[in-house]
């Protein structure tokens, strides 16, 4: 009836220009819009049959011409899950995206959701590239975990969160050790703070505390030093890092000591658990 209304409207108002020389009517100027039911039933009897383009062709098509119906949500799920099952993960965090903007409250938000962050999460890359995915992938798990706490992907989206997490921590370690090598040590402390101030639950904030306490011995900041290689001891003391920093200061006489008004002190006081 819908298209039928559009129809008959376009072929009044066009009649007035239509011209014969050029053999135009009026259903040229009007889409061929089919039932939403239809066009749905139509996609999932092509994704049980296997024809997965098809019905994706057929979800899409309803997004275009029933956009904002039921049928439209059903069809922006269908087609996050459809292209993350084929791995266009762009096209699939893009649906999913969409999906979540129109439809925060529904029952399959969450699930739709974590597809967002497994489409990002499926393109991390190797530490040595750019890690803007992995960090898309961070805060689309981190939403999973803080908008449905009460869904069943929170915990598999925690462990993908902490991995993510370590991931950008190492490219930062990456980068700094980079820097420190070539002895651009205000460089390599930058990348190293970075670590200690925003990455304290990674694995990588010993070896980051402990990069500090050299490159701040390389500048001849001993205070910064030596308080660097205490909040490593005081947290870590068993750490084969804090045995190397101790031997660092000890070759030129000097030995851990913390300065409370380092910056290092003050993002370490209450951060981690075991600090005394």
């Amino acid at each position: 009836m819908r298209a039928l209304a559009i129809a008959s409207l376009l072929a009044g108002t066009l009649a007035l220009g239509a011209c014969t020389k050029t053999g135009e009517s009026s259903s040229d100027f009007v889409d061929n819009i089919e039932p939403a039911d239809v066009l749905y039933n139509q996609g999932l009897a092509n994704l049980d049959s296997g024809d997965r383009e098809e019905a994706r062709a057929k979800f899409e098509a309803i997004d275009k011409q029933h956009p904002y119906s039921e049928y439209s949500r059903k069809s922006l799920l269908m087609l996050t899950f459809l292209n993350y099952r084929d791995a266009k993960y762009d096209n699939a965090a893009n649906a999913g995206r969409r999906y979540v903007t129109l439809y925060p409250g529904s029952e399959d938000a969450a699930y739709v959701q974590y597809l967002i962050g497994m489409s990002y999460y499926r393109q991390i890359p190797d530490i040595t590239r750019d890690q803007n995915v992995t960090a898309r992938a961070y805060t689309a798990m981190k939403s999973v975990v803080e908008n449905y706490p009460e869904s069943e992907y929170v915990e598999d989206a925690k462990t993908k969160m902490r991995i993510s997490f370590d991931q950008l921590a190492g490219k930062e370690m990456l980068v700094g050790r980079y820097y420190q090598e070539r002895r651009e040590y205000l460089a390599a402390i930058n990348r190293f703070r970075r670590v200690a101030e925003q990455f304290q639950t990674t694995r990588h904030v010993e070896e980051a505390l402990a990069r500090l306490t050299e490159s701040y011995f390389a500048l001849g900041l001993v205070e910064e030093a030596q308080t660097a290689a205490a909040v490593l001891g005081h947290n870590f003391p068993e750490s084969q890092w804090y045995l190397d920093s101790h031997a660092l200061l000890a070759s030129d006489g000097l030995e851990p000591r913390e300065d409370t008004g380092s910056w290092i002190s003050r993002a370490f006081r209450n951060l981690i658990p075991n600090r005394t």
